[in-house]
């Protein structure tokens, strides 16, 4: 079960965090991921990781705001393996701000990368998944897109509107054999978490850890591994009546919380 050989998968943000967990499993479990990142240094690395593990892996440095660079960059893909089945998008980037406290260009780099990266690599995508007789895409989106969250305006704005682009594309591709899902994590506990304490609680990291791990009623953070789980099984073919739909991963955040 939850086999992807043969399968072709690109994952933005694949170079650390979630979606490197994302990158690894899937190359695990046989597909050959294309890793997308910004950081040219961390794609690299994740496929060698991939491919010491014999896995098949190729980088892909590109800056998912920019659109022609992404179109022309998964073109290529699709030119020299022949197919994408599966599109994830993980990249993204966080902002801590109230509506008064975010300023105009806070603002925009939170829209250029968190909505219109996860826009232009869909729409980059969507075109040869069309040809080639369908497709999975995942977005990952936040518990922030569905609860209000404390000082996390623009960023809550931005997941809310990738969970409702998930919708609109698993709705207008349905005849086209395309799937779209997305997945909202609470708190995960990955490097950027550790970096976020470091520069904003020195001296108080295991305080403050301790304080976010709590948030979430199971007692913790999530791991990246458990989140690349449940993304292997909504892109695996053991989903395919699953589409339209935002899972929550996120030890009670959302429905246990009073």
């Amino acid at each position: 079960m939850f086999s992807l050989q043969g399968k072709t998968a690109v994952v933005t943000g694949g170079g650390s965090g979630i979606g490197k967990a994302i990158a690894g499993l899937f190359a695990r479990q046989g597909a050959f991921v294309v890793v997308a990142d910004l950081n040219a240094a961390a794609a690299d690395e994740m496929v060698n990781t991939i491919q010491a593990e014999s896995g098949r892996a190729m980088a892909l440095p590109v800056n998912v705001a920019d659109q022609a660079a992404l179109k022309e960059a998964i073109a290529g893909v699709v030119a020299k393996i022949g197919r994408i089945d599966i599109l994830v998008n993980s990249a993204g980037i966080s902002h801590i701000g109230k509506l008064d406290t975010t300023s105009e260009s806070d603002f925009d780099r939170i829209v250029q990368v968190n909505i219109k990266g996860v826009y232009n690599a869909m729409y980059a995508a969507i075109g040869h998944m069309k040809e080639q007789g369908g497709g999975v895409i995942l977005n990952v989106a936040s518990v922030a897109a569905t609860l209000g969250l404390s000082d996390r305006f623009a960023y809550s704005m931005s997941k809310g509107a990738v969970v409702s682009m998930t919708l609109s594309v698993a709705k207008d591709y349905i005849k086209d054999n395309i799937r779209c899902n997305c997945i909202s994590p609470a708190r995960v506990h990955t490097a950027f978490v550790d970096g976020f304490l470091a520069r904003n609680y020195p001296g108080q990291e295991k305080e403050m850890f301790d304080k976010l791990s709590k948030t979430q009623p199971i007692g913790r953070m999530g791991k990246p591994d458990e989140i690349g789980a449940l993304a292997l099984y909504l892109c695996s073919d053991e989903a395919a009546f699953v589409t339209g739909s935002d899972y929550p991963i996120d030890g009670g955040f959302v429905r246990l919380n009073t």
